[in-house]
């Protein structure tokens, strides 16, 4: 029976017999791979509750076999992400996992975790079963650089100890992106000292749900997010933080209504959609509170990557604002659509000086004859491909995240009145296992600036960790088998033949999962 390991690995070369283990083996190899080795052994005794794991070779049992983590250089033939590749060789006497760098080794022991879950039986390792894994040769490298999940803490509070746990999950599926929406018109989620009120005033609204009553969230202490970003990193996984400017800033504007072109009054808003108020074009005050934020997100972000959002601006307030009209005027403008794309280049600017590369959706293209945006600004496609196709025809580096391609986990599994997802929309695990950063009309050019993809949960209506759960799993399989194998590897009728091994794992970490037609 072939191995059911997602996403597909590159290559699997079959041999003769069985590694045999009654139990967990021991985890063991260079000083360099120190911290991966330790993080597995740690997962794979929380994983096997009761199971012991053996570091001390003179305490371990005679009859315990074990797992080697060696250093090597991997050969030309693995690909342009070398750090991330791995071999895993599995023969009768041991399993060893070779890599050149730290994120190969932890790659090839979350691989050989994901193997080891599938013997799991009943919460533990029974003596008459133990582990038993076909003879094998794994070579394995990612297809794209890039390959992320997003979360919504914005319009729903997610508890830490739910996104540590997510996060362990994702690194299990080989994602090294997590790419965190910590504000919007529902709630300001980031603590920035030199504006106290945005997580004073704005991390607090009236629930959507029961009209009247006081939303539980909160936002996230500087001593939680570094813990959560040393969480993701011993994971090999790179948390990019993102402040949406100049629109859905209700929350901005609830806490400070200087920013806004109006005054007020403003709240945090329970409302959903694309909401009128946006900041002040035309007051210099702005990019005051953009340095604040930023500064915050220097010290708490070691990430060279900053999301500044950039989406759904709408520029009612601006065409009716006096200072905006001033502002235009100084620009020697001619449209209010304009002043998005200055915002946005000085936003760049002030992030490049920070040492931060700036990423935006793809709304921040339009607009930009006169404020061209740095070759070096990331470009988020999200409406469909076309946004991406642009952006690396004008030479940015792209990372695609279609809401038409499978990559909106918030949208429904099926067309389902029992569902839970946005109405009308549909999106099965098929279409999220069909998306493809690179498109069939790009150039050989255009493809090379495509950094990879991502999926993304939006949380308007997932206000539960569990729902979330569900809405995410099984298509982040898709997506991360999508991202990380090669495309000419790539089978869905494979993928679903595999899936149901894969999920039975999942269930043994205790996730839940939409079990329905993937199709």
């Amino acid at each position: 029976m072939p191995l059911s390991i997602i996403p597909q690995p590159v290559s699997i070369r079959y041999g003769e017999g069985f590694f045999q283990c009654p139990g967990l083996p021991l985890l063991k190899g260079d000083e360099c791979f120190h911290e991966e080795i330790q993080l597995a052994a740690g997962q794979l005794r929380q994983d096997w509750t009761g199971c012991p794991v053996f570091f001390d070779r003179e305490k371990k049992p005679a009859h315990y076999q074990e797992v080697n983590c060696q250093k090597e250089e991997l050969p030309d033939g693995v690909g342009n992400t070398r750090s991330e590749a791995y071999r895993l060789c599995i023969t009768k006497d041991a399993v060893t996992v070779k890599a050149a760098a730290g994120a190969g080794a932890y790659h090839g022991l979350q691989t050989f975790r994901q193997l080891v879950l599938s013997e799991y039986r009943d919460g533990g390792v029974s003596p008459e079963h133990g582990i038993t894994l076909p003879c094998c040769e794994i070579t394995d490298y990612p297809r794209f650089s890039w390959r992320g999940f997003m979360l919504d803490s914005a319009r729903h509070f997610y508890s830490l100890p739910f996104i540590k746990r997510l996060i362990d999950v994702l690194s299990l599926h080989h994602i090294n992106r997590f790419h965190w929406h910590l504000t919007d018109d529902q709630g300001w989620r980031l603590p920035v000292e030199e504006y106290p009120l945005l997580t004073e005033i704005g991390s607090r609204r009236q629930e959507r749900r029961l009209p009247g009553m006081p939303y539980s969230g909160g936002f996230y202490r500087e001593d939680e997010i570094r813990e959560l970003v040393d969480y993701a990193a011993s994971r090999h996984i790179e948390v990019i933080p993102e402040v949406d400017l100049p629109g859905h800033a209700s929350a901005i504007l609830a806490s400070y209504p200087g920013f806004g072109c109006t005054g007020g009054p403003y709240r945090v808003e329970e409302r959903t959609g694309i909401l009128e108020n946006v900041l002040c074009a035309g007051s210099g005050r702005i990019f005051d509170l953009a340095a604040g934020v930023f500064n915050a997100l220097a010290r708490l972000f070691p990430s060279s990557y900053v999301h500044i959002g950039g989406d759904e601006v709408r520029f009612d307030n601006w065409k009716a604002c006096p200072k905006c009209k001033r502002r235009l005027s100084e620009l020697g403008l001619k449209r209010a659509e304009e002043l998005q794309s200055w915002i946005t280049l000085r936003l760049v600017n002030m992030l490049a000086e920070r040492g931060k590369t700036a990423i935006g959706w793809d709304e921040v293209l339009e607009d930009s004859m006169q404020f061209k945006l740095p070759k070096e600004t990331v470009v988020m496609s999200w409406r469909g491909s076309e946004g991406g196709k642009r952006a690396s025809a004008l030479g940015h580096p792209v990372i695609m995240c279609p809401n038409t391609g499978g990559c909106y986990l918030d949208y429904k599994h099926t067309d389902d009145a029992e569902e839970p997802g946005q109405a009308f929309v549909i999106s099965p695990v098929a279409q999220s296992y069909s998306m493809d950063p690179v498109t069939p009309e790009m150039s050989a050019e255009e493809a090379a600036r495509i950094l990879g993809g991502q999926c993304n949960l939006w949380s308007e209506l997932i206000y539960a960790g569990k729902i979330a759960e569900y809405m995410i799993f099984p298509r982040l399989c898709a997506i991360a088998e999508a991202l990380w194998t090669p495309r000419e590897g790539k089978d869905f009728e494979d993928f679903a033949r595999r899936l149901p091994v894969h999920q039975k794992r999942l269930d043994s970490l205790g996730l839940l999962q939409y079990r329905g037609p993937l199709q």
